[in-house]
């Protein structure tokens, strides 16, 4: 596994990494040297992500983690840290989509919504702050957040909040965990032709009364300066760059990566 090194000797914790942006961001710090946990509700297709690092010639192990319950949370965060000594960086990355106008949103679906990106997100904040602030040893949290962590689009409500409330929990994690080496970020991804993105243009489609290549030019790229959807690798190169930046001069902020479809 060629690489220059750049997470040597770090341990990181990715979410969602069994697929999608998540996975890529696992393969980009396995090749840079972290050891990584793909953490993903699905164990089979998260050992099957740590099982291609591991032929790599990279280190890795598949956790089975529903970031929804605290207690998988903990084991899950505790046995990564039992295995290699500690979590240096943690990347909250798990998430859905489910979209519908607010008056036929069930509220089962919001709260379904809020508890995977949001309070999933403050569980393995949490979960992992132990190991971090211990000795004041530090560590990177960055959390995956959305050009709509800015914007809103129609059809969706959790997905919008959640994604505004992810910003909030960033900043006071970047003022509480500075005593402790820790900083925090999110990462603002445009549309990236993930299975997600790709479930949503049939959904939008029919909520919208459009075709199908309408969604794709129109509601994901009419936008972008220049027409392509943000890619896995864009994300997980920018999720490298704020794991490796050296000093506190980032924290606390929101870095947008999506060809130009939000300039916030």
């Amino acid at each position: 596994m060629s690489s220059s090194g750049k997470l040597q000797g770090k341990v990181a914790i990715i979410t969602g990494a069994a697929s999608g942006i998540g996975k890529e961001i696992a393969l980009v710090y396995a090749r840079e040297g972290a050891a990584v946990a793909v953490a993903d509700i699905n164990q089979a297709a998260a050992q099957k992500t740590a099982d291609e690092i591991i032929a790599a010639g990279g280190r890795a192990m598949g956790i089975a983690m529903d970031v929804t319950d605290e207690a998988a949370v903990n084991n899950g965060t505790d046995q990564v840290a039992a295995a290699w000594g500690s979590v240096d960086i943690l990347i909250s990355n798990a998430g859905i989509q489910i979209v519908n106008p607010i008056e036929q949103f069930s509220y089962a679906d919001w709260k379904k919504m809020l508890a995977i990106h949001l309070d999933g997100a403050f569980l393995t904040t949490k979960a992992a702050l132990k190991h971090m602030y211990k000795d004041n040893r530090g560590g990177i949290v960055i959390y995956m957040g959305s050009v709509h962590s800015h914007e809103a689009s129609p059809l969706k409500a959790p997905y919008v909040s959640a994604k505004h409330a992810l910003m909030g929990l960033s900043k006071v994690l970047a003022k509480e965990g500075a005593a402790h080496n820790v900083r925090s970020h999110v990462i603002c991804p445009g549309f990236v032709r993930t299975p997600l993105v790709d479930k949503q243009i049939p959904e939008q489609a029919k909520e919208l009364g459009i075709s199908e290549e309408e969604v794709v030019k129109r509601v994901m790229l009419g936008n972008t300066v220049d027409g392509i959807f943000t890619t896995v690798d864009d994300v997980a190169q920018t999720a490298l760059f704020l794991a490796t930046f050296p000093t506190a001069a980032l924290t606390g902020q929101s870095f947008i990566v999506s060809h130009g479809w939000s300039m916030k």
